[in-house]
């Protein structure tokens, strides 16, 4: 087959693009030829032999909104001026005007735009409004684009579920794929606490996400923290302009509030702590869940994080209300006093995320490819 992928980024360290490259990858290990329609593409399969990447430039645009449509306009030429070549045409939500015959959904701007969470809701600025009107005009070019796809991947439950409530697709033209995890990139091991200036002895939780952002919940962790004394947190993610650091020196917690910024050792990071928290008010999966699950981490979260389909009460406590901060204070006070049920959470979690592989991952995308590859040469080229 020769497959043509079609998508901003396929690297590693990037949760999408991430997905991207292990799908691909697994295609060239099935001697598949593959077309790969991105601005950016991961140093190690640029000179693959099976693969021809169609670099579209998009640094000269000033803004997202107008990236995404000089991008969308000149994949979907290119597609219909080789079209004839093609077997299939494998996209991530709108990214381009041509045609797909397999669709693989990582976020739904439908539903992130009628949330309470959206900014647009919180504040009302010319920022939030400029992401209204961004989200939008995405829902809707989604929505069309979904209705020309053969077939609909959902990385989780809650984003197929979103589908069908807010982009008003037929539930029988989705299935669902979850997220994979490097289980020798991320697994349990000893890191030394005092090269970061980290106490042996105490019990950490370790937070990872966006700083800047309402969505992830740090605010309420730290209102959580303040009423904990036995445990710190280690903090990773960029601090420029970010409110937290300030939040939690009002609170007057910022001894046990370790800010360690962005970091590309996020794998060693992991290893530092005891718990992961990240009681996310909207969160279609969250890779970094599954990655601290991999390296032997209990799990702190919400039931608005689509990874917690993953998770089981042995190796997780999920919250219902992520601004339930009672609740988050009771999770941390449970866990922080029973060193016994952490290591035995700990080993659960590590077992739960073995059947979460990125080769199982992979293995189902390309069955679902065959399986829409046999249904279009039968059915001849009419989606």
């Amino acid at each position: 087959m020769k497959i043509c992928f079609v998508t901003h980024k396929v690297k590693k360290g990037d949760g999408q693009g991430r997905v991207n490259y292990e799908v691909i990858t697994e295609a060239v290990k099935e001697r598949h030829d593959v077309i790969i329609i991105s601005s950016e593409l991961s140093e190690e399969l640029r000179a693959h032999p099976q693969i021809t990447w169609v670099k579209i430039g998009t640094s000269w645009i000033p803004t997202i909104l107008l990236k995404y449509q000089w991008f969308a306009l000149y994949s979907a030429i290119w597609i219909w001026t080789h079209q004839r070549g093609i077997d299939l045409v494998v996209v991530n939500g709108f990214i381009t005007y041509a045609r797909s015959d397999i669709n693989c959904i990582h976020f739904v701007h439908s539903a992130w735009i009628r949330s309470t969470y959206h900014p647009f809701r919180e504040q009302k600025n010319a920022k939030s409004l400029y992401q209204f009107i961004y989200n939008g005009l995405n829902a809707l070019l989604e929505r069309l684009a979904l209705q020309q796809t053969r077939q609909i991947v959902a990385v989780s439950e809650q984003v197929k579920e979103e589908l069908v409530q807010d982009a008003h697709i037929q539930a029988h033209r989705i299935s669902v794929v979850s997220n994979g995890v490097d289980l020798n990139e991320f697994y349990p091991r000893t890191v030394n606490r005092a090269d970061f200036n980290l106490a042996v002895e105490r019990t950490y939780a370790l937070f990872a996400g966006d700083l800047k952002s309402k969505r992830k919940n740090l605010d309420t962790v730290l209102a959580a923290l303040a009423n904990v004394e036995d445990i710190e947190l280690i903090v990773l993610g960029y601090v420029e302009k970010s409110p937290y650091p300030q939040l939690a020196q009002e609170l007057g917690i910022s001894d046990r509030v370790h800010f360690l910024g962005y970091r590309q050792d996020v794998a060693d990071m992991m290893s530092l702590a005891d718990l992961f928290i990240f009681p996310s008010r909207y969160e279609p999966f969250s890779l970094v869940i599954l990655e601290a699950m991999a390296s032997g981490l209990p799990v702190i979260t919400s039931n608005r994080c689509g990874a917690v389909e993953l998770l089981s009460n042995q190796s997780a406590v999920i919250i219902e209300d992520p601004d339930d901060t009672s609740a988050l204070i009771q999770a941390l006070r449970d866990l922080s006093s029973d060193r016994e049920l952490l290591e035995l959470m700990a080993r659960k979690a590590r077992e739960d995320a073995q059947s979460n592989s990125w080769e199982l991952m992979s293995s189902k995308y390309m069955q679902l490819f065959y399986k829409t590859s046999n249904l279009k040469f039968k059915t001849g080229n009419q989606a």
